[in-house]
């Protein structure tokens, strides 16, 4: 390491506690430090070039870098880098509203910002729940959320969250959620059976129960913090259905899946799908600045507008909400979107990649691989006729992580789940070089006992 690496790796033991580490474990090896990015490559203070396959945390569309998005920054800045949205608008924030609107599913009208993803969710849940209140309703004040559900890490969104490891420590600070299974065809008996309990869950508790729940919150088509389970088709059509039919809202979580991610613009168009609320970030600024939206429809949006004196406002709001310069870059990227094809161009790559992997499948420790897009989990296992998944200290899914990054590519695993979500704009010979490296990952730890 130079003296400079040292000082940097020094400070950052020092000083920086990173999200969902184990710092001690992190503290006792050298860290991996990034210093710039081109393209779809992410090069450390070394200056080793590493594939980006997880797209930064699954929210890289364009690459790194790129010169149309960085050029969107640099003119705004020349305007004004932040002005309020709190009684007043700016320019960009205007513009990317109407744009939101034109290419969302039908229906969602009205756009309202955050910073992030949870904070997206945090005021889906709010305005749901003021939804009902505001119309007199007084008992609709419960969520319905499904197992293994991830919706980011604020208290609202964790109290709609279902993972465990995650939120259980935090379950004295919750408000309870009802919680139905999420369609895993691995895990329950194939599709048509992991579907029939999904529906029927929630035909159940619709039927007994509607009069309380103020809104179903599910991540569509793919559950991504799970594992990435993608839903048979149909499943998320019928469940909007139900909702529909038992006067309960839809919010539907796609932070991690719009923006082509699964190929289509957004999970829900697969299915036609038009929820109540919808929640998006991660891609919408192509990976460049902290923006996110919650989408509503005009029957949501009215129940809010009303004379001042009745106080039906929402009162809800965030110091960057609106930032110009993250709803000008957002902007010029779904320019890009237009003018590359983006979404139809994931369509093609996905079933290449789907081609690359197939071979996968006949390895003795490779249980499953789900793939919806560009959005790819692997499932290993001890043992693959049992489907026995490995323990848990085994750290199967991290110590293949560490073999991709040590072959060039960056990934971080979900427990034994191995994910590959590249930059939208990964070329043929691209993702044939990460796939091979995720293959030689997998059969190095899984195979050969690599990091034991």
């Amino acid at each position: 390491m130079t003296l400079r690496s040292e000082r940097l790796a020094a400070m950052n033991k020092a000083h920086v506690w990173h999200p969902f580490t184990q710092m001690k474990d992190y503290n006792s090896s050298d860290p991996l430090i990034i210093e710039r990015g081109e393209g779809i490559m992410l090069y450390d203070i070394q200056g080793r070039a590493y594939y980006d396959g997880f797209s930064s945390v699954w929210l890289n569309v364009h690459g790194h870098n790129v010169p149309e998005l960085n050029q969107a920054i640099t003119d705004q800045l020349t305007r004004v880098a932040h002005s309020t949205l709190l009684g007043m608008a700016n320019v960009p924030a205007i513009e990317l509203a109407e744009k939101l609107v034109r290419i969302a599913p039908e229906g969602l009208h009205k756009v309202f910002y955050s910073d992030a993803g949870a904070t997206g969710v945090e005021i889906a849940l709010k305005m749901a729940f003021q939804y009902w209140h505001n119309q007199g309703v007084r008992g609709k004040t419960s969520f319905i959320t499904m197992k293994q559900a991830y919706h980011g890490d604020t208290i609202g969104a964790v109290s709609v969250g279902a993972i465990p490891l995650y939120h259980e420590i935090f379950r004295p600070m919750l408000f309870p959620s009802h919680v139905i299974p999420y369609p895993n065809a691995y895990r329950q008996g194939g599709a048509a059976v992991a579907m029939e309990e999904t529906l029927s869950g929630l035909r159940l508790l619709l039927e007994t129960r509607a009069d309380e729940i103020a809104a179903l919150i599910v991540e569509p088509i793919v559950q991504g913090a799970s594992g990435i389970m993608v839903m048979p088709p149909g499943c998320l059509s019928e469940m909007a259905a139900l909702c529909r039919k038992h006067g309960v809202l839809l919010i539907a979580d796609e932070v991690a899946t719009g923006f082509g991610r699964t190929g289509a613009m957004f999970a829900c168009d697969h299915e036609e799908v038009s929820p109540d609320l919808m929640v998006i970030g991660k891609g919408l600024t192509g990976g460049y600045l902290p923006v996110a939206a919650t989408l509503a429809t005009d029957q949501v949006y009215n129940a809010f507008y009303a004379d001042y004196e009745e106080q039906k406002t929402f009162f809800h709001g965030h110091s960057y909400t609106g930032n110009p310069l993250g709803c000008a870059v957002a902007l010029r990227s779904l320019e890009l979107f237009e003018e590359r094809n983006i979404v139809e161009g994931v369509k093609v790559k996905a079933s290449f990649v789907e081609q690359k992997l197939k071979s996968l499948i006949d390895r003795p420790h490779v249980g499953d691989i789900r793939q919806k897009g560009l959005m790819v989990g692997i499932e290993l296992v001890r043992d693959k006729v049992s489907r026995e998944p490995y323990d848990w200290t085994e750290r199967i899914g991290v110590r293949t992580s560490l073999r991709a990054r040590e072959l060039g590519m960056l990934t971080r695993p979900l427990g034994n789940v191995i994910v590959f979500i590249p930059p939208l704009v990964s070329t043929e010979a691209e993702l044939d070089a990460m796939t091979d490296i995720l293959a030689d990952a997998i059969i190095s730890v899984t195979e050969n006992g690599w990091g034991a």
